[in-house]
């Protein structure tokens, strides 16, 4: 059997396949340069970007937890303009799509934001965060009504006409009303979950081990709540789900794939193995070739309940 079809379209944005490391996790891709081949990757999502270049948090800001990884980082990150003049000539070198994840404050810096990469023809997509819990203002309050996540992302939307990928938390009761908002207020598709927000503390010193208190819960740890989670977004909106959460291998991108997702992020599992992605995607392979799959689309949202 030939290789499988595993191309993927996301909004206007067709990938080679539907693998791609998840926001904050790849750095701005040329990090991994010298240890993976970036044009093997369905897409470079980088870390998210601010108007203007930000600090983040106070150390300590990582900590380990069983089968998982609590951060509160706080989006440090250099900057829009400091990443198109610096960073995005050299990833433009790559035939692996970009794609920006954004943060703002207050909606006008996400509108802002989306006005200045929608000028930049090596940006294929944008994703804008709504979700990060280690943030003091802007980040999840965008996230956790229907009301705010449709009010924003409708600004966003005008100034933009690249793909709109809209991330979303898991720190909410219900994914799927905030998830239609999205979609009602014309983002192309969504991408989810986000970090739950945890905490650990040090019983000698009786104090947090983060400096932030609480940080963002990811690994394998949160696996099946974000496996749940997108498959109820999948059952609620038409446009394409992007899968995150504990994905570590290509049975875990699978097992997404069939609840709905029509791609997945893989995070925490980039600083286990820089290479997982394509592990995943060379596993995704043979995984289509033993059950004599032609496209991946055949598995997409084949759950059988």
């Amino acid at each position: 059997m030939k290789n499988p079809d595993l191309r993927v379209k996301i909004g206007n944005l067709e990938l080679k396949n539907p693998v791609m490391p998840a926001s904050g996790t790849f750095g701005y891709g040329l990090e991994y340069i010298d240890q993976v081949n970036l044009e093997n990757l369905g897409a470079i999502i980088v870390k998210g970007l601010s108007l203007e270049p930000s600090k983040g948090n106070l150390h300590p800001r990582v900590v380990e937890t069983p089968s998982g990884l609590l951060n509160a980082v706080g989006l440090e990150n250099i900057g829009i303009k400091n990443f198109i003049e610096t960073r995005l000539p050299v990833l433009k070198k790559f035939n692996t799509p970009v794609i920006t994840n954004i943060y703002g404050k207050t909606e006008s810096d996400y509108e802002k934001l989306a006005e200045i990469i929608d000028k930049e023809k090596n940006i294929s997509a944008i994703e804008v965060n709504i979700s990060c819990p280690n943030v003091k203002k802007g980040g999840l309050a965008f996230g956790t009504s229907a009301e705010t996540c449709f009010n924003l992302i409708s600004k966003v939307r005008k100034k933009t006409n690249k793909t709109l990928i809209v991330k979303l938390t898991p720190n909410v009761t219900d994914i799927k009303p905030i998830a239609k908002s999205a979609e009602d207020a014309g983002a192309d598709a969504l991408s989810l979950i986000n970090t739950i927000t945890g905490m650990v503390i040090d019983i000698n010193t009786r104090k947090p081990m983060l400096a932030n208190i609480t940080g963002g819960l990811s690994g394998p740890a949160i696996r099946p709540v974000a496996l749940r989670m997108v498959y109820e977004a999948c059952s609620c909106v038409k446009i394409p789900v992007i899968g995150i959460g504990g994905i570590v291998n290509y049975e875990d991108a699978v097992s997404f794939i069939i609840a709905g997702a029509s791609a997945v992020q893989v995070g925490t599992a980039n600083f286990i193995d820089p290479q997982n992605c394509e592990k995943i995607i060379s596993g995704l392979i043979r995984f289509m070739k033993k059950n004599k799959i032609s496209s991946i689309s055949e598995i997409k949202g084949t759950i059988d309940i």
